[in-house]
């Protein structure tokens, strides 16, 4: 694509970390970009840079996504804007602790960022897109929505929906023009560890990705066309066997009959 035609992309959680990284790194692609968070002052600030660096448009909607008229607004400005062509689902929370450690308000919060606003952003996108015929969804999961046992279920059970959600939509949309795209970053260097009450230092250094090179890659696997991205697997075949098991066990997974295992002696017995 050139400049001209990449038009506009909408990025959630833009404020710092892998949210900021992708809109600098999409400016200096070409696009105009609009930063979406809650500190209208750091995307003030980032906004600023951006212009300044790419001489791309650089716009602040302020917006707590988890306050629902926030986000409705968000939602009306992705079906209405024809100038958007990327939704970066980027904005997402860990808790300090886990299901067990956390009062229902805090689990509710991080329900509300990491699951309710990014698929509705992403319901709205996909529709506007599908209608124009052309536009990209990228949703920042986790690795650990493969690895469920490593952290607290309740975030890698959220970034597991957004992989799931990713790979729904994806066909669904790919032949109306559209790209679906799900990044599984693994620990990677922002200021999630230190809101959530974690040092990520406490990690060797060789388990730690830098932000830039996170979404560095991330941008390469979108533009190879990828659905789904991990930056820090070296053995893409890994991920290949994964996914083809889970294809083969799809027609055996809704069938009148019990497996055999299942049944009581008697049972197998009798049939």
């Amino acid at each position: 694509m050139n400049a001209a035609v990449k038009g506009t992309a909408l990025v959630t959680g833009a404020s710092s970390g892998i949210g900021a990284t992708y809109a600098e790194k999409l400016s200096a692609r070409g696009y105009d970009v609009i930063l979406v968070a809650r500190d209208a002052a750091r995307l003030n600030a980032l906004a600023e840079r951006i212009t300044a660096a790419t001489g791309r448009r650089a716009e602040v909607l302020r917006a707590d996504l988890t306050d629902r008229a926030d986000l409705a607004a968000v939602e009306r400005r992705l079906a209405e804007d024809a100038a958007i062509t990327l939704l970066i689902n980027n904005a997402g929370m860990s808790l300090n602790g886990g299901l067990l450690d956390n009062a229902p308000a805090a689990i509710e919060r991080l329900i509300a960022l990491n699951i309710t606003a990014p698929t509705l952003l992403a319901s709205a996108a996909g529709k506007a897109f599908v209608a124009r015929g052309r536009g990209g969804i990228v949703n920042v999961a986790s690795v650990l929505a493969l690895a469920p046992e490593m952290f607290d279920g309740v975030y890698s059970g959220s970034k597991a929906h957004l992989l799931n959600l990713s790979l729904s939509l994806a066909t669904q949309v790919e032949e109306k023009g559209v790209r679906v795209q799900a990044v599984l970053p693994g620990a990677t260097r922002t200021e999630i560890w230190e809101r959530s009450g974690k040092d990520v230092n406490a990690f060797p250094p060789e388990m730690v990705m830098e932000v830039g090179d996170l979404v560095e890659a991330s941008l390469v696997g979108f533009e190879r066309g990828e659905t789904v991205t991990i930056p820090p697997l070296a053995d893409e075949a890994q991920w290949v066997a994964f996914n083809q098991t889970r294809l083969v066990m799809g027609p055996g997974l809704s069938r009148r009959e019990v497996a055999a295992r299942y049944r009581r002696p008697a049972q197998a017995s009798a049939a």
